[in-house]
């Protein structure tokens, strides 16, 4: 006799084994979160529209099992702004690795899913601070998020805004190069996850960490996102990367505390990549 179809809570039970495993970490809180908030709770009722390759695909169905999959989900196709990939933000954020008590500020937070996520995971004792330029997707945000605690939504653009000093910066919108106003909000031993687009043709995603005397580079994998209003203009880039030299990169610094040497692989006005490691701290 043919079982039924899995119920939706097996679905999502599922879903959140494949998201534990695709974050690379031991974090048990991880499947548990990606359990427990549901993904259709974010986006408009369905039938939704699944991205695949350039175009959109139409569910047969308002079944929330549809959006159980590695898959886009389209929020505004019209400005072709979606539901971000849950294998990529699984990774992201088992690589950021966010804890309780943890000031965690979120750009480009869309209507709040991966927000509501990653406020999950700094209980006990954090917050998170979300910012989304598009007025519409931070009304729905600010409604999405209403059962979650210690979340705050700011519409408006993140590269004019005063953002808090964070633990993690999490950015959801391609930069050419982060804002040194980001960078300094960054707590010692902070770290900003992003999608650098240095160049058309280049994109990947990087971790920043703020050490003793520079910020540690970590290139990840690849990541394309839809541009960063007001950091998405590299024109003043005097020193644009190949994908070799953005991969190459190991350290970044602000050009205001130290000028750019031979080892950059990306210079813009205010802050510059470098080949170079990040110089280890002097021994007491």
């Amino acid at each position: 006799m043919n079982r039924a179809r899995a119920s939706l809570d097996e679905i999502r039970k599922f879903h959140a084994s494949l998201m534990a495993a695709a974050s690379h970490s031991a974090d048990p809180r991880l499947e548990r979160i990606f359990e427990l908030v549901p993904r259709e709770a974010f986006v408009s009722p369905g039938p939704w529209r699944i991205m695949v390759g350039n175009r959109y695909v139409e569910t047969p169905s308002a079944d929330p099992a549809y959006l159980y999959q590695n898959a886009l989900v389209a929020l505004d196709a019209a400005k072709g702004i979606n539901n971000g990939e849950p294998y990529l933000h699984a990774a992201w954020i088992g690589a950021a690795a966010p804890q309780g008590g943890e000031t965690i500020c979120h750009i480009g937070a869309g209507t709040g899913y991966y927000t509501a996520l990653l406020s999950m995971l700094a209980l006990p004792g954090g917050k998170v601070e979300a910012f989304e330029i598009d007025p519409d997707l931070a009304r729905q945000a600010v409604r999405n998020l209403e059962p979650f605690e210690a979340v705050s939504v700011t519409t408006g653009d993140a590269t004019r805004l005063a953002i808090p000093a964070s633990d993690l910066i999490y950015v959801n919108a391609g930069v050419a190069a982060p804002p040194a106003a980001w960078m300094r909000a960054l707590r010692p031993h902070g770290r900003m996850i992003f999608p650098w687009r240095p160049a058309p043709d280049v994109a990947l995603a990087v971790m920043i960490r703020r050490g003793e005397a520079a910020f540690v580079v970590e290139p990840l994998m690849p990541a394309w996102f839809i541009p960063c209003v007001g950091a998405s203009n590299a024109d003043q880039c005097t020193k644009v990367p190949d994908e070799a030299a953005a991969w190459s990169s190991r350290s970044a610094w602000l050009t205001a505390e130290r000028p750019p040497d031979e080892t950059a692989t990306a210079i813009y006005p205010h802050v510059w990549f470098s080949a170079a490691p990040a110089p280890r701290p002097a021994a007491p």
